[in-house]
């Protein structure tokens, strides 16, 4: 197979470019990363465009309109890569377990899919993380006809049997790392472990096993996702030379970026300085419309994920260090109109619960974090009260507290920034300690 040939002389030529100089590797790394990200969670069906994708992972922007889930994919795949790029140093070896907590990163959290029961029904699918599946998920091709993956029942053993098959297969001596980490790829998919994500992170094992052996990860691109599916149908039917044609192809286009990069050349694709230009584009349009972005549900959302949501958090965490001050303490969320009291512990979950049901009209939220009666006696009815309210304007936002700390105003398509929490954060801790100081020292006159 000429084209393996090929493959490995290009590995010979970038081993002798290593050491790559650091801020060349971390250029390179980035291009793989963030090609990786946009193009294997498309395939998947995920709506960000490239762009999108890249302003997430660079900068934290969400992409207005686009689903929440989206977003989750994008950050959850980047997670994985960025530990991925970590744990390659410490040479982990490939497990069941490794495999179940690449999978948990992955999908972040559980979530439901619709689904059709046996008998033809509509349902809901509980898609769990880390764990493997507990329905068939077969599914029909195009001509009617049913492929079957393992079944729930077969699917640990299965599991038992590939990683055996692979770490006998590595430890031989003449092991070759494309067609071990290709075929693991293959054999992974006719598994198919998970309820979801098993293409993503059959794409991600193969590229562990690659970068393991000091080759650069395959980037499958969604333009050719075509060519990749018909590759892997060749495989179904018993033509693996195919799908493994087709991986050193992909894998001969990463190692001629990775060797442009490593001799400090450009490792942008021809077609990339189009992408920066959509980029470009979209971030000069965004501006120019920022004033134009009217208050609703979407809008929000993307203010809490855009950093309002890390505010709160901050904000309860550091509000419960000062409870050992107290005899007890309440948090009372008013979302619009309506009240509830709730505990510091289940504050976020709540939260994200009240958001899940806002409306595009709602006028704000706001936090009243009490605290009641000093522990300590002699310090009278002293008690101290937090709060912070988040005003939804048509077409601005406005965070301020009842203390007199700065007032935060901005568009819904900004970025409140931790530097920016930090500063609002800190001026309610000073005035607490404060408060507190002066009431002992009241306290000392008194006696």
């Amino acid at each position: 197979m000429k084209s393996i040939k090929d493959a490995i002389e290009l590995k010979k030529e970038l081993d002798s470019l290593r050491p790559i100089s650091t801020s060349d590797e971390q250029r390179i790394m980035q291009k793989f990363r963030l090609d990786w990200n946009y193009h294997s969670s498309n395939i998947e069906g995920n709506t960000l465009t490239y762009g999108e994708t890249k302003a997430l992972i660079l900068f934290g922007t969400t992409a207005q309109g686009k689903p929440l889930k989206d977003h989750f994919e994008i950050t959850g795949h980047n997670e994985v890569i960025n530990w991925i790029l970590e744990i390659i140093k410490d040479k982990r070896p490939l497990t069941e377990n490794f495999i179940r907590q690449l999978h948990e990163i992955l999908l972040k959290e559980p979530y439901e899919v619709d689904a059709i029961t046996p008998d033809g029904k509509p349902t809901k699918k509980l898609i769990k993380v880390g764990a493997y599946k507990e329905t068939p998920n077969h599914v029909k091709t195009q001509t009617g006809e049913i492929f079957y993956f393992a079944t729930p029942e077969e699917t640990p053993a299965k599991m038992k049997e590939l990683l055996d098959w692979y770490r006998k297969a590595e430890n031989k001596n003449d092991v070759e790392p494309i067609l071990l980490a290709a075929e693991f790829h293959y054999r992974f998919i006719r598994i198919h472990p998970f309820d979801d994500g098993n293409g993503r992170l059959a794409r991600i094992l193969m590229n562990f096993i690659l970068m393991n052996h000091g080759y650069p990860p395959i980037i499958i691109k969604t333009e050719d996702k075509v060519n990749y599916f018909i590759a892997l149908q060749q495989a179904d039917a018993g033509i693996l030379e195919s799908f493994f044609k087709y991986i050193i192809v992909n894998l001969i286009h990463s190692l001629e970026i990775m060797i442009s990069g490593a001799k400090g050349e450009c490792v942008e694709d021809k077609n990339d300085l189009d992408k920066e230009l959509a980029l470009l584009r979209q971030m000069v349009e965004s501006k120019n419309k920022s004033f134009g972005i009217e208050r609703s549900k979407d809008s929000i959302i993307g203010l809490f994920n855009n950093g309002l949501m890390q505010f709160f958090e901050s904000f309860v965490v550091q509000s419960q260090k000062f409870e050992s001050f107290y005899n007890n303490s309440t948090i009372n969320m008013a979302v619009g109109p309506k009240q509830i009291n709730i505990s510091p512990t289940n504050f976020m979950a709540s939260l994200n619960n009240k958001l899940l049901n806002i409306s595009d009209d709602i006028a704000g939220i706001s936090i009243a974090y009490t605290y009641n009666t000093f522990s300590k006696k002699g310090f009278g009815d002293f008690k101290f009260v937090y709060q912070i309210i988040v005003k939804f304007n048509d077409f601005e936002f406005e965070l301020k507290t009842n203390h007199k700390t700065k007032v935060f105003k901005g568009y819904y398509s900004d970025i409140i920034r931790p530097e920016e929490t930090k500063n609002i954060l800190d001026a309610l801790k000073d005035i607490h300690l404060n408060r507190i100081k002066e009431a002992l020292n009241e306290f000392k006159k008194d006696s």
